[in-house]
């Protein structure tokens, strides 16, 4: 079938389990299925801009709160923003919220009906779904990338739905893809997008890792709101590139159609329910990033060019143990298949994605995903591995790693390398 679907809430934390051979149950540990226990976004492995920070302290002060979606200055900022990138509009088109996860529950209550997701897809869009009760549907990725469903089998699993009963309403997709680093090409998101709108959905587009492109001259990045601009909402999370995840803001883009407008309204609705409003000294400081003066650019640059370098040597290191990964585009992660390896890990009681989660975590002293998480099968043996650990252990070697010329000359980073290249070495 073209889709799966996805419901309930999915907690097998302290469940107990047989193998297929007989043998005893052991018990499971508890962190391996309830939400609160999901993973992190990928750490950027990068101390705080100083410049950020001084904002940041200086509006310390701040006794009153952001009105609900953002203040002017935080939602001009996100409009600039977008406007630079081509995305005209204005800031009565925008809305914050204290991160993804929020906005992205009160964009997809706004919008009623059914949720598809490529697959794999962000750890936290199925727990949004099930939390209101909706019927999420996962649609098969192409080869080349993630992020996007293949036309193909979206329109399938449109019609499956349907046919069932179901009201598919709204997709969500990355263009720049967690979990896979990938950059989905233009022909692809058009084919989707076009798809999506001729059957009536809404999208979604989460372009939160947008401004981390490894080879920004060289990519082709195409916002689905280009081609489509009436039908697509965006969202960004700002500690994608701009801002430290410890100060949680996320700003949505809205169509400028009276449609759009109701949504819009309702989502400030939800957000207001909610309590979820930006705290004060992190909407000033998340506006000044959204103006990109020049420190904030150049962290951004440095920041992508680093990860470029080093997300390229993990990918060798997987490749060379005998494992599969896309090569990464963006981000900090990369998204590596071990099947090939699977007799080497069922030696070591390694048989499915929660227990090789488990698995390289420890040898990688790291948050190691499996791909379960984002919602691929559980006996795949698939795991999202972030490069950010690799460029450091101390603030000064974060940032003697984000000046160097070669940084995977430095000392620590080649021994991280080493420590990474031979946990997945050991199991050729």
């Amino acid at each position: 079938m073209a889709r799966e679907r996805t419901e309930g809430a999915g907690s097998n934390g302290g469940a107990r389990r047989v193998d297929g051979a007989g043998r005893a149950p052991r018990r499971l540990r508890e962190d391996r299925g309830p939400v609160r226990y999901g993973p992190p976004a990928p750490d950027p492995g990068l101390p705080v801009l100083p410049e950020l920070a001084r904002v940041l302290a200086a509006a310390a002060g701040r006794s009153e709160p952001e009105p609900t979606g953002g203040g002017e200055p935080l939602r001009a900022a996100a409009a600039a923003y977008w406007t630079r990138r081509g995305l005209g509009c204005g800031p009565e088109h925008v809305a914050a919220a204290p991160g993804a996860s929020p906005l992205l529950l009160a964009l997809i209550a706004a919008h009623g009906g059914d949720v598809l997701t490529p697959r794999p897809c962000p750890a936290t869009w199925i727990p949004q779904a099930r939390l209101l009760g909706r019927p999420a549907y996962h649609v098969p990725t192409p080869a080349e990338c993630g992020g996007v469903p293949d036309p193909y089998a979206l329109l399938e699993t449109v019609r499956r739905v349907r046919a069932e009963g179901g009201r598919p309403r709204l997709l969500l997709i990355s263009v720049v893809d967690d979990p896979t680093a990938t950059v989905a090409p233009p022909e692809l998101v058009r084919e989707a997008c076009e798809a999506a709108v001729a059957e009536g959905l809404h999208v979604v587009s989460d372009e939160t890792w947008r401004d981390t492109l490894h080879r920004p001259h060289d990519t082709v990045l195409l916002s689905p709101a280009e081609m489509c601009p009436d039908d697509v909402t965006v969202v960004c999370d700002l500690s994608g590139a701009l801002t430290p995840s410890a100060w949680p803001v996320a700003v949505a883009r809205f169509p400028a159609t009276e449609r759009a407008a109701v949504r819009h309204a309702r989502t400030l609705d939800i957000l207001t329910a909610l309590g979820a409003l930006v705290a004060g000294p992190v909407a000033a400081a998340a506006a000044h990033a959204l103006h990109e003066p020049e420190p904030v650019a150049t962290r951004v640059r440095q920041a992508a060019g680093l990860q470029a370098q080093v997300a390229a040597a993990a990918h060798r290191a997987v490749l060379a143990s005998g494992a599969l990964a896309r090569p990464p585009q963006a981000g900090r992660h990369l998204y590596a298949d071990l099947d090939p390896l699977r007799s080497r890990l069922a030696a070591r009681g390694v048989t499915d994605s929660l227990e090789l989660e488990e698995y390289l975590s420890e040898r990688l002293g790291a948050p190691t995903p499996g791909g379960h998480r984002f919602g691929d099968e559980l006996g795949a043996l698939r795991v999202r591995l972030g490069t950010g650990p690799l460029l450091g252990a101390t603030e000064e070697q974060q940032r003697e790693s984000l000046t160097a010329v070669e940084p995977l000359g430095l000392p620590h980073v080649a021994r991280a390398l080493s420590i990474f290249g031979a946990a997945l070495d050991e199991l050729r």
